[in-house]
């Protein structure tokens, strides 16, 4: 369907745009990008070449560069653009704007002067690798790209390891077995997770296990290309047997102290209990 060019109100147009497939886009989303007077782009680039394949020409209109490296004064210019009457479309590089994103400092400034701000719904690596993974979904949380610095890493993994949602995490592929590794050594590596890779293009894939089996597998062969990794949350024991076999398996490999502190961190429990129930199953033993 041929997009439609249609009169936008002055304001800022958050534009979804697909993260692999060219096709995972909105008509809603061609038609803002055919009509919007003015393109704000992540990647001018990647912008460009969407807009290209969908048909969709410029017409003399500005295609302007707004991304990590834009500052106050690209901001103003955008901002001065729809004071002055301009719709502008802000066009992520892929996948949603704001998430993970430069626009967020742009949509703040926005609504903050009291401008028209709406968001185009559409293309997600966190929902995609979300729906792909098997874990649950009721509760997640994003939590985006890993600190690059080991101390601020270690403390990262510290706070969100026990809260109780799921995880969904950006990793580059270059990083994802030193990530998988950490996760064991903070005691995650009994819990399930999904490694999903260059979601919706060609070579799609998703890898399912156990944090310690996925660190395995991707030893074994490692992987290229854009990755989500997914983390199921602390599991909750139902009854004491269940905490009691996970005890059992991990002694088989570990000493008693680490095989309670990967327990405890699995299921989120108190440490002090699972060195009680380990304990316990010493004296039966």
């Amino acid at each position: 369907m041929k997009p439609q060019n249609t009169q936008l109100d002055p304001g800022l147009y958050l534009v979804a745009t697909p993260i692999g497939n060219a096709r995972d886009i909105t008509l809603r989303a061609l038609d803002v990008l055919a009509s919007a007077d003015v393109i704000a782009a992540e990647d001018t680039r990647t912008t460009r070449k969407l807009m290209d394949i969908h048909g969709i020409a410029l017409n003399g209109r500005k295609l302007i560069p707004y991304h990590d490296h834009s500052g106050d004064a690209a901001r103003a210019g955008i901002v001065k653009l729809i004071a002055a009457g301009k719709s502008v479309a802000y066009a992520s590089e892929a996948g949603s704007p704001l998430i993970a994103d430069p626009g967020y400092a742009l949509a703040r400034e926005m609504s903050d002067g009291g401008y028209y701000v709406t968001a185009l719904p559409g293309a997600s690596a966190t929902l995609a690798a979300l729906s792909l993974s098997g874990l649950p979904t009721d509760r997640f949380l994003f939590a985006g790209f890993p600190p690059a610095a080991k101390g601020a890493r270690a403390t990262w993994l510290a706070e969100l390891l026990p809260l109780p949602t799921t995880l969904v995490i950006f990793e580059s592929a270059k990083r994802i077995q030193k990530l998988l590794a950490e996760l064991c050594s903070s005691g995650a590596e009994m819990r399930q997770a999904a490694v999903c890779r260059e979601l919706t293009k060609k070579f799609e894939e998703v890898k399912r296990g156990t944090v310690a089996e996925l660190a395995e597998m991707l030893t074994e062969k490692p992987i290229k290309g854009e990755v989500v990794i997914v983390l199921d949350r602390p599991g909750d024991v139902q009854d004491e047997g269940a905490m009691e076999d996970l005890l059992t398996k991990a002694m088989e490999d570990m000493s008693m102290k680490d095989a309670v502190n990967a327990v405890a961190q699995a299921l989120g429990l108190p440490r002090r209990k699972v060195y009680q129930a380990a304990l316990e199953l010493g004296r039966q033993e």
